[in-house]
């Protein structure tokens, strides 16, 4: 039987208008289609109030470089790339990514590394933190979530990937204006900052799929 969540009709939520206006001018990596719901493999990350306050610091010395610069309001590590599943492939896919997924334990990362990304078709840029340590969990976590869209014959994900948190984000490629100079002195904040190597010490406890407006949790052992 399908999950509770899933049962009857699929939501109204398909019926999503594409204005960017009404989302930061953000624009979809792909088009809207009714049927078609946009999933993501990650792990969640709840933020502490040490967490934001660091972030308030890099956003507002980032701003200056970047005026148009927002702050994320959630946040999390991707697992999987932004894929598509139909509606009656949701159900199967959540239940072989919980048999894959089973095994795991909790584990820790180290995200310390200040970096700046752009999105595939360069229509945003991000601003993130990248993992230092606890790369190899993390590639045996994708690998499992890779074999998981084999299955439905959806991408996978990128190869030789750099695990972040983004922290904030901006319309546009504006990755010159961020580097160099900005980069080191966001760097020196992270650095600078007091416990940050305790703060930055993350524990991951459960991996979560949101496919359309709905959630499902693999918590690890």
């Amino acid at each position: 039987p399908a999950p509770a969540g899933l049962l009857g009709d699929p939501d109204p939520e398909e019926a999503v208008s594409d204005d960017s206006s009404r989302h930061g001018g953000r624009v979809r990596g792909f088009p809207h289609e009714r049927g078609n719901w946009a999933t993501h493999v990650y792990l969640p990350y709840i933020a502490q109030e040490e967490f934001l306050e660091l972030l308030e610091l890099l956003v507002s010395r980032a701003r200056t470089y970047v005026p148009s610069l927002a702050a994320m309001e959630e946040f999390h590590l991707s697992l999987s790339q932004c894929v598509v599943l139909r509606y009656h492939w949701i159900e199967p896919f959540v239940r072989s990514l919980r048999e894959r997924l089973a095994a795991f334990h909790r584990f820790f990362c180290v995200a310390d590394q200040v970096k700046v990304y752009t999105n595939q078709n360069k229509t945003r840029t991000f601003i993130g933190l990248e993992i230092s340590a606890g790369h190899f969990q993390l590639l045996e976590l994708v690998s499992e979530v890779d074999g998981v869209l084999e299955e439905f014959d959806l991408p996978t994900f990128y190869k030789d990937p750099s695990f972040h948190i983004s922290l904030a984000w901006c319309v546009g490629d504006l990755s010159g204006r961020l580097e160099g100079p900005c980069l080191r002195q966001l760097q020196d904040i992270v650095d600078g900052f007091e416990d940050s190597a305790f703060l930055l010490r993350i524990q991951w406890e459960q991996i979560r799929c949101k496919s359309g407006n709905k959630y499902f949790s693999f918590p690890l052992r």
